[in-house]
């Protein structure tokens, strides 16, 4: 089985087969939403069936086990936020500034799948070496959003640098958020990166 930049796996078994890929897709978005809605404590390949409706064994038809079907299910639901992310900056007043659409992202962050996209990391963090494509890939999957609000005319390395500050910023607040509780420092926190976001702004305006 290979995989693409982000982690995602390259499906032999239903290759070709329109029919059994959107069965897959099926079974994925089933399980999914068990994760989203009960976390990953207690996560097993029988939980998963049950979730599917259907039995482990067919599971194992279009996953390699337990992990490949958590990594996959991750990865749909992280696509699910930035999807949902992407629909607020567009939608937002004040979309029209950088700041605006970055910031219009945060209340997207938290949505029924933030607990077990949490959890990942954690779980990532604890057994990188079973659970790193977890982790590794996320950043792939998160800076083409960021990289998109960025103002087009800008040079790529420029966009880069601001999508990278952007996304760290954003992920750590988020973690800190869930973490400590922590409102009013992680309110000041995205002030201090709305102001950050305005002078990049200005200066690529002024460049």
């Amino acid at each position: 089985m290979s995989q693409d930049a982000s982690g995602r796996a390259s499906y032999r078994r239903s290759a070709g087969s329109p029919r059994g890929e959107a069965r897959r897709q099926e079974l994925l978005e089933r399980v999914s939403s068990d994760l989203a809605a009960n976390g990953l404590v207690g996560f097993s390949l029988r939980r998963a069936a049950r979730a599917a409706g259907t039995t482990h064994k067919v599971l194992l038809y279009y996953f390699d086990g337990a992990d490949d079907l958590l990594t996959q299910a991750i990865l749909r639901l992280r696509d699910q936020r930035i999807e949902r992310g992407l629909a607020s900056a567009a939608t937002d007043p004040h979309h029209r500034s950088l700041a605006g659409r970055v910031l219009a992202i945060w209340p997207a962050l938290f949505g029924e799948e933030t607990r077990v996209l949490d959890q990942a990391i954690g779980l990532m963090m604890y057994n990188p070496e079973r659970y790193g494509a977890l982790g590794h890939g996320s950043s792939q999957q998160y800076l083409p959003a960021l990289l998109s609000l960025c103002p087009a005319d800008w040079p790529e390395r420029r966009k880069t640098e601001v999508a990278e500050m952007a996304l760290a910023a954003l992920r750590g607040f988020l973690i800190d958020w869930l973490a400590s509780g922590n409102v009013a420092g992680v309110e000041a926190g995205l002030e201090a990166l709305g102001r950050a976001l305005e002078r990049e702004e200005a200066a690529g305006e002024g460049a």
